[in-house]
C-alpha cells in the first residue's frame, strides 16, 4: 500500500458478506433452514482485523494444510463520519475507491463469524492507490476479475450486487457510525478459487488498476 493510501485509509475494515445476487441465490436453500429460517434481509458484516492488511506486491502466507482462496472485492473509503446517512447524501462521505483482495480459508457457515478463516495475518490486501470517488460515482458498472498466473479464474460486475455503496452506507450507519479511514469491502462474488505455494494472485477492477500478491507457504510450527 501507498504511504498515501495508508494514511487515508487507516480505519477499521468492515467486510460485507452475501453482496453477490450470484452468491445470495446460491444459499437460498441453506437460509430457509435452522437456524436462519429466512435468507438476511440486512447487510451481513465482519471484521477484517488489523493484522489482516496487507500491501500491493506483499506476500501473503498459504497456511499448512489449509485451502486458501482470494476474494475479489471493490473496497470503499470512508472520507468523513458518518451516522444516519441517507443514501442520497452517501457519496458525499466517501472519499474514494480501493482494490481490496480479501483472502480467506473456505466457508463453511455464515451463522458465526469466521475469525479464524478469515483473520490471519497478511489476509486483506489493498491497493494500489486510492481513486477518487469522483472519477467512479457509485462504482455501480465495474467489472472484476481475478486472475491466478496471468490466467482469469474469475470474474463478475459490481452491477450484480445486492446493495450499492449508497444503500450499504444508508443501511450500516443506521445503527453505527462510520469514520474517516474505515474501509467497506463490498463483497466478493461467488465462484472463489483456491490457490497455492508459487502461486501469483491478482484482482483487476475497471478503473482502479491491478493488485497483485504473491503466496507463500508457511512454515509448519515446531512440535
Amino acid at each position: 500500500m501507498s504511504r498515501a493510501l495508508h494514511d487515508i485509509a487507516h480505519g477499521t475494515l468492515f467486510g460485507v458478506a452475501l453482496n453477490y445476487r450470484g452468491l445470495l441465490e446460491q444459499r437460498h436453500a441453506e437460509f430457509n433452514q435452522a437456524p436462519y429460517q429466512k435468507p438476511p434481509v440486512k447487510p451481513v458484516l465482519f471484521i477484517k482485523t488489523p493484522n489482516t492488511r496487507n500491501v500491493h506486491d506483499g506476500e501473503v502466507l498459504h497456511p499448512a494444510g489449509e485451502r486458501l482462496q482470494p476474494g475479489p472485492a471493490l473496497g470503499v473509503v470512508i472520507g468523513k463520519r458518518a451516522s444516519r446517512v441517507q443514501a442520497d447524501q452517501a457519496l458525499a462521505h466517501v472519499a474514494g475507491y480501493v482494490i481490496v483482495n480479501e483472502f480467506s480459508l473456505p466457508e463453511d457457515s455464515y451463522y458465526r463469524p469466521a475469525i479464524k478463516a478469515k483473520c490471519r495475518d497478511g489476509f486483506c490486501a489493498l491497493g494500489p492507490e486510492l481513486v477518487p470517488v469522483e472519477r467512479l460515482g457509485e462504482a455501480g458498472q465495474l467489472t472484476l476479475r481475478l486472475l491466478v498466473n496471468g490466467e482469469p479464474r474469475q470474474e463478475n460486475s459490481t452491477a450484480n450486487w445486492v446493495r450499492n455503496v449508497p444503500q450499504l452506507i444508508a443501511e450500516i450507519t443506521e445503527f453505527m457510525t462510520l469514520h474517516e479511514g474505515d474501509v467497506l469491502i463490498t463483497g466478493t462474488p461467488e465462484g472463489r478459487v483456491d490457490v497455492q505455494p508459487g502461486d501469483c494472485v491478482e484482482v483487476q477492477i475497471d478503473g482502479l488498476g491491478s493488485l497483485r500478491n504473491h503466496i507463500v507457504a508457511a512454515q509448519e510450527p515446531r512440535p
